[in-house]
């Protein structure tokens, strides 16, 4: 066994870069990857639970306290794995214990054998024949718990949602049990679920008369014209694209004909574009409908209403005569057939219409009578209701009629999902458990009711469905796909079912035990106390993922495919029909508890105090915790800190770990982290009360130790930031309270707001060098508030995952998708949230409000960095850089301060000076006399102005400039250097200020 007083590897050191390479490229794997069996939301890379879990169960060699035999043993375990070399001392075996994690980490390593025995029995040598237990409450898709499994641990998963208490028992219970057997009897069931479909849908979906056959349908939603003497049908669409691969362009372009007496109708071509400008722009966006025949623009009011009457306007509305007359519009059918090669794409036809009516009197004769479980066919339980936050804000879909869960498919997708589900209650399996195998297939048909939803969409860019959750939120889609469920294509029943097999034949060789599972309440553990080793987990975030009302999505469906198995109960909020809600950690404002309070933040913040209080009850005292965080502002991390605090953790470490996807929208010119950090901690014995003068005294040296230790992990910016907030805490955490010398208790915001300044401090002197040191200490030769600013800004803004290629997204963007309330198109520049700027800025005295309006622009919480080219009015005045450029010329360069910042004439013939910059919150109203000052040019002004004449071509008006300021002020080229460090690699900026830098005299 490992003594309490020794320290776990992840404790003391981790390889954050390696671990941060698998993890990221993990995110590329698909086939047999267990992500695969079902969606959920916000999953840890099992990489980085894998790397994690073996650095937590591990003891450092290197600790005056790890047991002789341990040593002993790991170096003879160690030895025959490939790659791994073994050097000298206790050193030599820590490193080679990195390694062979950081390996162990490599996707392709985790299910082989040499990799597996070792790992086993390195735990194993570690604690002993007793299995140590790993406890994860927040369980969610099983990342931690299948880790621990993988490793040779016992485990306890637990959630409070029933579809992931479900995937958790798939794969944590019965995949171990029932191994590759459990894929064979898939397989069979599946085809047979296939066939007695297949026959029962086919007149459904008929083959084209000259075989083709049909895998997509690209619906619009329409609503009508309400323009007079119009009328017209407006098909909603965001785009006219059909395929946009360069070798084979299909769009749709349109004439509007107009017959007597009757309202203009759009009729549609399929055609190939030799430009993008050849394809017509989307009729639909935020919500706004421009009519094609009279380009009347419906009102988003509007436009809900008529969608409304329609609950959604994804079903056809036919006549008396069968005739299509309103509701949804085919605009194209994708097809394959054996003698052409890809798709193809044909416009509508009667038949389509035909077999879809055909359908719709199937479903209504089925929902006529109940199942036998007392439930409709269809669900008819309520969507959540939109507005507000949380679940409110992800939920747009209601405020277009979608009021219950059968609102969000086509009659088609309903009939269709329902006969898969009562196939899959009728299974007959031959194993023991037939329970199992009907899991399995619940999983696989739910997996389709993620493509065969009417919020579906096409990626034109790869010709394939892209599912309802593109995020986690269900907004309307206008134009949606609806694919033939029994294709072997992506969508397809046969495809979802191959993936859950795929999943069993890769994890059953690297499973060789079965995990516990339960549903529970992480403040409400059935755990006994003091009895985990491990206590490892990935919690929710106030209201960032609506878990439990995004799931009901699929619950509504499992539940109706899986009626009487036990794990659908439940007997958390017994009268809610839907998951629990009322338990649920999450911040929700349109939501309360049991005992009636409102869901807001104080609740969330309560309850995870609550939470990691429990972990510490059934943590063992020799036990280690790990919990993973990946938010960018600073409350969040003061309140999961002050949670743990409160549950009487001391935190011990930090670690970063590249978790989410290279280029992502989130993480371009913003401070989103692209890593997520583990924060590591024990259990707090009491140490009574520690001395602030101490902690200060302590606390530079060991953020600038660990700066230094993770910047040459290639970790920086925001994600650097974050992770020194861990080391820090040790110092903090490690006493029940820290008092000053008068006795007055420092509470943590206290504290951090000290971190803050060291980590600033620090930066600043990395990537401003010697002047900032001396500012430190009071000098006045310092850079001024605005340089230094910029400089954090910048330094922030890095991350260790970066944007690929351009700094675009690697898959196309969800240009199909989208409502009202999506955002504006943003400007420019980069941005972080006002909070962080703020920390940083107050304690090495940087007034925000100096500068807004100047070099940054504050709006809604979000501070955006000015881009250089929109400063050139602010600093050469309205006559541009080509007047200043002039007016150097002619000077030489000499005192060009004098030229930036120009008088401009008021329109009464005055003379007056270009005003203030804005404030921004926060701000004092001072005295003109007070801000002048900061009118006067500064050295990044000047900086500023060499780009601009450098991007205006102004070559020989630089060169004056350039010389002026190399021989008045060395710090100009100080910053230039450091801006160009700074500034991303393929920026504007960047590419901007080198050429400039090009025009310095040697």
């Amino acid at each position: 066994m490992i003594p309490r007083e020794c320290k776990r590897l992840a404790e003391v050191d981790f390889p954050v870069a390696e671990v941060s390479k698998h993890s990221a490229r993990e995110k590329s794997i698909r086939h047999g990857h267990p992500s695969t069996l079902h969606l959920w939301w916000a999953r840890r890379p099992l990489a980085a639970c894998r790397a994690m879990l073996m650095a937590l169960l591990l003891p450092d060699p290197c600790d005056e306290h790890c047991p002789a035999e341990f040593k002993a043993q790991a170096r003879r375990l160690l030895a025959p794995v490939p790659m791994i070399a073994l050097g000298p001392g206790d050193e030599g075996l820590r490193k080679a214990l990195l390694k062979f994690i950081a390996d162990f980490s490599n996707w392709d390593n985790s299910a082989n054998q040499t990799y597996l025995e070792c790992a086993r029995a390195l735990v194993k040598a570690a604690h002993g024949s007793e299995a140590p237990l790993v406890v994860d409450p927040f369980a969610g898709g099983g990342s931690i718990p299948l880790e621990a499994l993988r490793v040779g641990c016992d485990t306890f998963a637990s959630d409070l949602n029933p579809v992931a208490c479900l995937i958790l028992k798939v794969l944590l219970e019965d995949v171990p049990r029932h191994g590759l057997s459990l894929a064979g009897e898939l397989r069979r069931v599946g085809k047979q679920i296939k066939e007695e479909v297949e026959r029962r849908l086919a007149e459904f979906y008929p083959s084209d008369p000259d075989g083709a056959r049909p895998i997509a349908y690209l619906w619009a939603r329409t609503v009508r014209c309400e323009a007079p003497n119009c009328g017209a049908e407006i098909p909603l669409m965001r785009s006219f694209w059909l395929c946009k691969k360069s070798s084979r362009k299909r769009a749709l372009r349109f004439k509007v004909v107009r017959p007597t007496n009757r309202a203009p109708e759009i009729q549609f071509e399929i055609f190939t574009p030799r430009s993008d400008s050849e394809v017509p722009h989307g009729t639909v966006t935020r919500a706004k409908a421009t009519c094609l025949a009279c380009k009347t623009v419906l009102s988003p009011d509007r436009v809900r209403a008529q969608l409304s009457a329609q609950h959604g306007g994804a079903d056809v509305i036919y006549g008396q005569e069968r005739e299509r007359i309103g509701g949804a519009r085919l605009l194209s059918v994708v097809t394959i057939s054996d003698d052409t090669t890809g798709r193809n794409y044909r416009l509508d036809a009667d038949r389509d219409y035909e077999a879809l009516y055909k359908a719709n009197k199937k479903l209504a004769e089925a929902t006529s009578k109940p199942l036998t479980t007392s439930l409709s066919l269809v669900p008819d339980e309520a969507t959540p209701v939109g507005g507000g936050s949380g679940a409110g804000r992800a939920f747009s879909v209601h405020k277009y009629g979608m009021d219950t869960w059968g609102d969000l498919f086509t009659s088609r997708q309903k009939l269709a999902l329902s006969t898969l589900g009562n196939s899959c209650r009728s299974i007959n399996s031959s194993l023991p458990e037939s329970n199992t195998v009907r899991a399995l297939s619940a999983l696989a048909i739910s997996r389709c009711t993620d493509f065969n939803s009417s919020l579906a969409s096409w990626a034109t860019s790869g010709e394939f469905v892209r599912g309802t959750f593109g995020r986690p939120a269900l907004p309307i889609v206008w134009d949606f796909c609806e694919t033939f469920p029994l294709s072997t294509e992506s969508g397809g029943y046969e495809g979802a079912i191959e993936w859950v097999i795929r999943v069993v034949e890769g994890l059953s060789p690297a499973l060789t035990k079965a995990a516990q599972t339960q549903q529970a309440d992480a403040r409400k553990s059935p755990l006994p106390s003091d009895t985990a080793t491990v206590w490892f987990t990935d919690p929710p975030y106030y209201d960032a993922v609506p878990y439990a009302d995004l799931s009901d999505f699929f619950f509504v469906w499992i539940k109706r495919s899986l009626s009487g198995h036990g794990v659908i109960r439940n007997d958390l909020d017994p009268t809610n029909v839907l998951t629990p809600k009322c338990p649920e950690i999450v911040q929700d404002g349109m939501k309360c508890t049991v005992e009636g309070r409102p869901k807001d933040k104080s609740f969330f913040e309560d309850a995870m105090r609550e939470a990691f209080a429990e972990g510490s009850r059934i943590l063992r005292d020799d036990g280690v915790g790990c919990v993973v965080f990946a938010h960018k502002t600073t409350e969040g991390w003061e309140a999961l800190i002050s949670g743990l605090l409160a549950g009487r953790w001391m935190i011990t470490a930090s670690w970063p770990v590249a978790t989410e996807r290279p280029g992502r929208m989130r993480a371009i010119e913003s401070a989103a982290l692209g890593s997520s950090v583990h924060l590591i901690g024990r259990r707090r014995a009491g140490h009574g009360i520690g001395g602030w003068e101490d902690v200060l005294r302590e606390l530079p040296n060991r953020i600038v130790d660990w700066m230094e230790r993770l910047s040459g992990e290639g970790i920086r910016g925001a994600d650097l930031v974050f992770s020194c907030i861990g080391p820090a805490l040790e110092l903090f955490s490690r006493y029940d309270k820290v008092e000053t010398a008068e006795g007055r208790e420092v509470k943590l915001d206290e504290f951090l707001e000290k971190v803050w300044e060291v980590v600033g401090r620090s930066a600043l002197q990395q990537v401003l060098g010697t002047a900032e040191a001396r500012a430190r200490n009071g000098a006045a030769a310092a850079l001024e508030e605005d340089a230094r600013l910029t400089a954090l800004f910048l330094w922030t803004l890095q991350s260790v995952v970066k944007p690929s290629g351009n700094g675009k997204e690697t898959e196309e963007p969800d240009e199909e998708e989208g409502d009202e309330e999506e955002a504006a198109k943003p400007k420019k520049g980069y941005v972080l949230i006002y909070d962080v700027v703020r920390r940083f800025a107050q304690p090495l005295g940087i007034h925000l409000e100096y500068w807004d309006g100047r070099i940054i622009e504050t709006k809604k919480g979000i501070v955006r960095l000015i881009p250089v080219l929109e400063r050139e009015e602010q600093l050469f005045g309205i006559s541009g850089a080509n007047a200043v450029a002039r007016a150097l010329e002619r000077t030489g360069g000499r005192e060009p301060q004098y030229m930036l910042f120009p008088e401009e004439p008021d329109t009464a013939g005055t003379q007056k000076r270009r005003q203030s910059p804005r404030k921004g919150r926060g701000a004092k109203h001072e005295e003109g006399e007070a801000l002048a000052p900061r009118r006067e040019a500064t050295t990044l002004d000047r900086v500023h102005a060499a780009i601009l004449l450098q991007a205006r071509g102004e070559a020989t008006a630089l060169r004056a400039l350039l010389q002026a300021e190399i021989e008045r002020n060395p710090d100009f080229l100080r910053l230039a250097n450091a801006l160009s460090a700074l500034y991303p690699k393929d920026s504007e900026e960047k590419r901007l200020l080198d050429a400039m830098l090009l025009a310095v005299p040697r």
